[in-house]
């Protein structure tokens, strides 16, 4: 291409965000301002959701200092995409204040704030603004309802949780999908209604795929019902084999029942069946610079120093009387090396280098691709104590926010 001009600079860009390619996208807009030409409303809309997607908050910050700096118009699709880029990296408040401001609001923007109170745990927050959006005559949509159920599950309102599914269809005439499936055996399983809940999808109008089976197994291990357990694993693992989530669950399960031919079995067919744990992966923003590790990471420039800082971390944790759970870990080794692999997973690595990399106080923000593992969840509750600080974990399904010794999960995810 002879000559870039905006229109192609916002092509190339969106296409490296689309690909989860945002340090390529990143480099570009740099390159695009070096050149002399400045962003727009569609650059800015694609450079943010690359921060909600990589947990950036600073990195988004101060593209929203670019869009007032620049003067850019913020219509309803930048200022949706702003208050669902504050909400996605955990800053709720950042999120209403924009909202706030917005001259306009449509339904994807009541949707992205709604959404965004429930994922950080604030359900009843997230409910009191869905009823200011049907008062203003905004119409929900059925995404809009993925966030008001997700809201109930987290609030632990079942009976108004049902009440809003029911509504769906009789009063908005929309159909349930299976996102909504999900979250009401999400609100009926976080509440100890098992029964409810298989019965639910029994009656459902499509098969159930492996969010709803997952969402059912994680609330029987949760309330220790074992033959609801294995009733969900096995359809869970006929419809997928390679889920590795539904091994890992059941034989934590039956090991946190004592029965541990049953957890070995599982641990066997797991081997037999050559199923791998999806590798886990945790980012974490320092000074607008976004550092990703793995488990066992030993790339990073700092790694010495991130060492150091987790093995005081695990000592510091120990006297606080943090015991490993090691029937998180599945491969066939001894306790000693169970206890070693516990240690190294990416969100430890990323909370250490957090801990060595801010100012006493600050808070520290993970985003994690995976569910969060009992062990690190039970260790991070402990570290926030211990350390004194504000550690907010974003994994697959929700925003974990330590403080002083515990989760604003209330330890169900």
């Amino acid at each position: 291409m002879p000559e870039k001009n905006l229109f192609s600079w916002n092509i190339m860009i969106n296409g490296h965000v689309e690909d989860s390619n945002y340090d390529e996208a990143f480099l570009l807009f740099r390159e695009m301002q070096l050149k002399g030409e400045k962003g727009d409303k569609v650059t800015m809309v694609s450079l943010l959701l690359a921060c909600s997607h990589l947990g950036a908050l600073e990195l988004g910050k101060w593209l929203h200092a670019y869009i007032e700096k620049e003067k850019i118009e913020v219509d309803v699709a930048l200022g949706t995409t702003l208050v669902d880029m504050y909400a996605k990296c955990g800053s709720i408040d950042g999120a209403s204040e924009v909202f706030r401001k917005l001259p306009e609001k449509d339904v994807m923007t009541w949707t992205a704030l709604i959404s965004g109170f429930a994922m950080c745990g604030q359900g009843k927050k997230a409910l009191e603004h869905f009823h200011e959006m049907q008062m203003s005559g905004v119409k929900p949509d059925a995404i809009t309802f993925v966030g008001v159920l997700a809201a109930c599950s987290h609030a632990g309102l079942v009976d108004e949780g049902i009440s809003h599914f029911n509504s769906m269809h009789e009063v908005y005439g929309i159909q349930p999908s299976i996102e909504h499936y999900g979250c009401m055996v999400d609100i009926l399983g976080r509440a100890g209604r098992i029964a409810e809940a298989e019965e639910l999808i029994r009656k459902m109008q499509m098969p159930p795929d492996r969010f709803v089976l997952g969402g059912l197994l994680g609330a029987c291990r949760v309330h220790g019902n074992l033959e609801a357990a294995e009733r969900a694993a096995q359809q869970l693992l006929e419809l997928d084999p390679d889920d590795d989530g539904a091994y890992v669950l059941l034989s934590n399960l039956y090991s946190s029942m004592k029965k541990w031919e049953e957890a070995k079995r599982i641990r066997e067919l797991m081997a037999e069946r050559n199923v791998k744990k999806a590798p886990g992966c945790s980012l974490i923003e320092v000074d607008g610079i976004v550092h990703e590790f793995v488990k066992g990471d030993s790339s990073h420039p700092q790694s010495t120093n991130i060492y150091e800082m987790l093995q005081d971390m695990i000592e510091r944790l120990k006297k606080a009387g943090y015991v490993p759970e090691k029937s998180e870990v599945l491969l066939d080794i001894d306790e000693e090396e169970k206890e070693t692999a516990l240690s190294l997973h990416s969100e430890k690595l990323a909370i250490a280098f957090g801990l060595i990399s801010t100012n006493p106080g600050t808070t520290i923000r993970v985003v994690k691709n995976l569910r969060v593992c009992s062990d690190c969840h039970t260790a991070t509750k402990i570290i926030s104590k211990v350390y004194e600080r504000e550690i907010i974990v974003r994994d697959r399904n929700r925003f974990h926010r330590f403080q002083d010794g515990s989760c604003s999960c209330k330890d169900f995810w």
